[in-house]
């Protein structure tokens, strides 16, 4: 599942999230989450059209349990926006396409 939205791990989220000298949202998620399945093609579609301004990518819970921890993700899907290393916006739960730009507005 790369393609516009590439994997970070515990690993690499200092590196490819914290240290973005853009926005970047994280959408937490796992393989067995029916409404992250839904949404992943959508944050695919914004990711292409807004790439310049705001980075998308996805972190699997289940694979990278440290930063899910560390975040409180309690509920997935939920897309977390990082801003200079910071959490700016927290989006729980899926939606449609128009949703998702409204409440990324500022970023896009």
């Amino acid at each position: 599942m790369a393609g516009a939205t590439p994997s970070v791990t515990d690993n690499t989220f200092a590196a490819e999230v914290l240290k973005s000298d853009k926005p970047v949202l994280v959408d937490f998620w796992a393989e067995w989450c029916g409404p992250c399945k839904m949404v992943a093609p959508v944050l695919e579609e914004i990711a292409k059209e807004h790439g310049e301004k705001l980075r998308i990518v996805k972190l699997n819970i289940d694979e990278n349990p440290e930063i899910a921890r560390q975040y409180q993700i309690m509920s997935i899907p939920t897309m977390a926006v990082f801003v200079n290393g910071e959490v700016d916006k927290t989006i729980v739960g899926a939606k449609p396409k128009a949703a998702l730009l409204r409440d990324l507005a500022s970023y896009v």
